[in-house]
């Protein structure tokens, strides 16, 4: 038995394509649950009949995976950590830390945000760590789904 917990929670994300990658992705990491918060499409549409286009890229990850949807981030982010998670942002920003040196406990929460927008200014004051990818090339960010996968394996390799 794992004596870890890892939670992902997407916030804001638009795109149906996206959140069902990163229900395979956190399937794959060993995420423990995710959190769909704001406008995050839900692998059930309103009437609790199965997202087609959601599933189409889960492939199946989306019934492994516990889910629950918040309509806001805050709440839930101040229950967290008044549970002791460590909460990440990743995301670019002026106080961020190369994702390869964040060292993450044993209790972590992990967040991605809107692919146009980022993770506001008021959610990352709220979190202990702002991990960055630092990028190489001409563009300025990856897509999200990507950048969620490779910071998660990045970061938890070494989780005990």
């Amino acid at each position: 038995m794992r004596s870890s917990a890892n939670i992902v929670i997407l916030h804001n994300i638009r795109s149906v394509a996206n959140v069902g990658a990163m229900f395979r992705t956190c399937d794959a990491a060993g995420i423990d649950k995710i959190y769909l918060v704001g406008l995050t499409p839900a692998p059930l549409d309103r009437f609790g009949r199965k997202r087609k286009d959601l599933a189409k890229s889960a492939l199946g990850a989306e019934e492994l995976v516990p889910w629950e949807s918040r309509p806001t981030i805050l709440p839930l982010l101040k229950k967290l950590k008044a549970d002791r998670f460590l909460i990440i942002a990743l995301e670019q920003h002026k106080n961020s830390v190369d994702y390869k040196k964040v060292k993450v406990k044993n209790k972590n929460v992990f967040i991605a945000g809107s692919e146009v927008e980022g993770i506001p200014k008021n959610i990352l004051n709220k979190c202990d760590i702002v991990a960055e990818i630092p990028m190489l090339g001409e563009k300025e960010s990856l897509n999200v789904s990507v950048a969620l996968g490779v910071a998660l394996f990045a970061m938890l390799k070494n989780q005990k």
